[in-house]
């Protein structure tokens, strides 16, 4: 049974306050504590490693598999490897996420390695949440790494948020995408104090028609640093763009990093990037409805990473 801190946690990263309707795979200090499958969806534990396969079957509509993870005890570090087979002709919504309680002196650490086979004509939304907190000087460590496989005609939204507490990260998200496969992204992040957060996108559009939207918006304050490389390869007749937006703060540091790799004459790819502080007439119109200037800043950088 989880206790007070983890069930704090499990509502953070997959907003759940009970056990879940559908799939479930709930982990907590490095063991599972609940699971439960469909008849359309197995969760099987791997034999070989840490983590589990998750086997969606063909024509499987409006279910849903959570499979957060909570931390807890301070220096607890672990892999985790999960592999996500999806059926075709399927309509899921996968839950992930992360939280991690540190009180101790040791670094905590939780790095999950999620593959996604996704079947021809299936449509996936994945959440992923990372959170982090304790007063602990032991750090809270999340480095996620994602691999996406698009069959033809599929469709995978992912959504990536890590607004508080977590001291290093690096995301790593690679994605190839066959004929007529979309990927969409949106990533959500908020650094501050000393924090360091890398994320790392790498798509390959190798079918005709394929397409992808890579959009980022972050927030850094204080002396945190933030770095976003986005990478598009287009090889064949394909669409790409990718999107950077941050506003940063204080002594902070951002980097944004694209490029697009085009290897068709028919491979139409686009990169944007937006780095600056808050604009002054914004924080005035909200000061003169009343709010100081903390509120006023919080208000729009709550708006903007919505």
């Amino acid at each position: 049974m989880m206790d007070e801190i983890q069930r704090k946690l499990m509502a953070e990263v997959a907003d759940l306050h009970s056990m879940p309707e559908g799939a479930y795979n709930i982990r907590a200090n490095g063991i599972s504590e609940a699971r439960n499958t469909t008849a359309n969806i197995d969760i099987i534990s791997k034999t070989d490693k840490s983590g589990i396969d998750i086997r969606i079957k063909d024509g499987t509509k409006k279910e849903s598999v959570h499979i957060p993870v909570v931390l807890s005890e301070s220096g607890l570090k672990e892999t985790v490897y999960n592999d996500f087979y999806i059926g075709e002709d399927c309509d899921v919504t996968i839950v992930a996420g992360c939280g991690i309680h540190n009180s101790g002196a040791k670094d905590s650490e939780h790095d999950g390695v999620h593959r996604f086979f996704v079947g021809k004509n299936s449509r996936v939304r994945y959440v992923e949440k990372h959170y982090g907190q304790g007063d602990g000087m032991g750090k809270r460590i999340l480095n996620p790494v994602t691999e996406v496989y698009q069959e033809a005609g599929s469709y995978v939204d992912m959504e990536m948020a890590q607004i508080k507490g977590v001291d290093s990260t690096v995301r790593t998200t690679k994605a190839e995408l066959a004929e007529g496969a979309t990927l969409i992204v949106h990533e959500r992040l908020m650094t501050h104090g000393e924090q360091k957060a890398t994320s790392v996108y790498t798509v390959e559009l190798n079918g005709e028609h394929s397409s992808t939207d890579v959009i980022s918006r972050s927030v850094a304050k204080d002396a945190s640093e933030q770095i976003f490389e986005a990478a598009i390869v287009g090889n064949t007749v394909c669409n790409g763009h990718a999107e950077c937006d941050a506003i940063i703060m204080d002594k902070a540091h951002v980097v944004a990093i694209p490029r697009l790799d085009a290897n068709n004459v028919d491979a139409a790819l686009i990169h944007e990037a937006a780095i600056g502080k808050i604009a002054g007439d914004q924080l005035i119109k909200l000061m003169t409805l009343g709010l100081s200037e903390k509120e006023a800043e919080e208000q729009i950088i709550s708006g903007f990473l919505r």
